[in-house]
C-alpha cells in the first residue's frame, strides 16, 4: 500500500515535470529560451518544444506586424509656422534576440520608438515650408522619416514597415488666425467680383442704348425716306391728275375743302361773299325747263 502511494507521487511528480518542461509556441509567436535570464535558444517555429524546469523559462514575442500609436507631436517648419502632427509606425520584430537584450519587451520597445519617430518627424518636418507639408510631397518627407527610423530601430531587432501621418493639424491659434484671413481674402475677392459685374453691367447697358439710339435713329430715318418717298409720289400722281383735268381737280380740292372746313354745327365762317372759297358756289345756275 505503502509502495503504491509513492508509485502514484513518482507518477505525478513525473506528470508534473513533464508538464512544465512542455512549451507550445504558436503561429503568431516566436519564443526565447532563458536559463538564470540568459538566452539559451531562440524558436521561430510554431510547434510543441521542451525546456528544462526550474532552471529554464520561455520569453514569448510577438512575429506579426504590430502598431503604434505615436502622441500628437508639435513641428516648426522651416518658415516658422507651427504643425501639429499626429503619426503612427507599422513594426515588426524581425531579431528576437537583439529584441530581448535591447530593449527586453514590447512596452519599452514602444517607448523607444515613439521617442524615435517623433524626433525623426521634427528633424525631417522641420527643414520644409509648411505648403510644403500640407502637398502631396509629404509622401517623400514620409520615406525620409521610415528611412531614418529604420537605421534606429534595428539596433534593437525591429524593422520598420510603414510609417504615416494620419493627420496635420495647426494650432488653434493659428487655425482662427488663418481663417479670418482666409475669410478676408474671400471678402475682398467678392468685392471684386462684384465691381466687376457692376462695371460689366455699366458697358453692356451703355452698347445697349447706344444700339437702340442707333436702331431707333436707322428707322426713323428709313421712316422719313418712306415718307418723303409717299409724299412725292402722291404730289406726282396729283400733278399728273391736275394736268390732265385743271378745273375738275379744282373744284376737287375746293370740295375737298369744304367738307373739312362745314363738318360740324358749330362752325362759322365770316367771309366776303366775292371770296375765292365760294367761287363755286356763285356758278352754280338753276336748270331751266325748255
Amino acid at each position: 500500500m505503502k509502495a503504491g502511494k509513492i508509485l502514484g507521487g513518482i507518477i505525478v511528480a513525473i506528470g508534473v515535470l513533464a508538464f512544465l518542461s512542455v512549451i507550445i509556441v504558436k503561429e503568431v509567436n516566436q519564443a526565447i529560451i532563458l536559463q538564470f535570464g540568459d538566452p539559451k535558444r531562440i524558436i521561430t517555429k510554431p510547434g510543441l518544444n521542451f525546456k528544462i524546469p526550474f532552471i529554464q523559462n520561455v520569453v514569448y514575442l510577438d512575429k506579426r506586424i504590430l502598431n503604434l500609436d505615436t502622441p500628437p507631436e508639435e513641428v516648426i517648419a522651416s518658415d516658422q509656422k507651427r504643425l501639429i502632427v499626429d503619426a503612427f509606425a507599422r513594426f515588426k520584430i524581425v531579431d528576437p534576440l537583439q529584441f530581448y537584450i535591447s530593449v527586453g519587451d514590447e512596452r519599452v520597445a514602444r517607448s523607444r520608438l515613439s521617442t524615435i519617430i517623433n524626433s525623426r518627424i521634427r528633424n525631417v518636418l522641420g527643414q520644409e515650408e509648411l505648403q510644403t507639408l500640407l502637398s502631396q510631397d509629404r509622401s517623400k518627407q514620409m520615406a525620409l522619416i521610415k528611412e531614418g527610423v529604420n537605421n534606429e530601430a534595428k539596433n534593437f531587432g525591429i524593422t520598420i514597415v510603414d510609417v504615416r501621418i494620419k493627420r496635420a493639424d495647426l494650432p488653434q491659434a493659428n487655425s482662427d488666425a488663418i481663417y479670418r484671413r482666409m475669410q478676408t481674402e474671400r471678402e475682398r475677392e467678392a468685392k471684386e467680383f462684384r465691381a466687376k459685374g457692376a462695371e460689366m453691367a455699366v458697358t453692356i447697358t451703355s452698347t445697349a442704348d447706344k444700339e437702340v439710339t442707333v436702331i431707333l435713329a436707322e428707322s426713323q430715318k428709313q421712316s422719313e425716306i418712306m415718307k418723303g418717298e409717299g409724299d412725292g409720289l402722291r404730289n406726282k400722281i396729283f400733278a399728273d391728275a391736275f394736268g390732265q383735268d385743271p378745273e375738275f381737280f379744282a373744284f376737287y380740292r375746293a370740295m375737298q375743302a369744304y367738307e373739312k372746313a362745314l363738318i360740324g354745327g358749330e362752325t362759322s365762317l365770316i367771309l366776303s361773299p366775292d371770296s375765292e372759297f365760294f367761287k363755286f358756289f356763285g356758278n352754280i345756275k338753276p336748270e331751266i325747263n325748255q
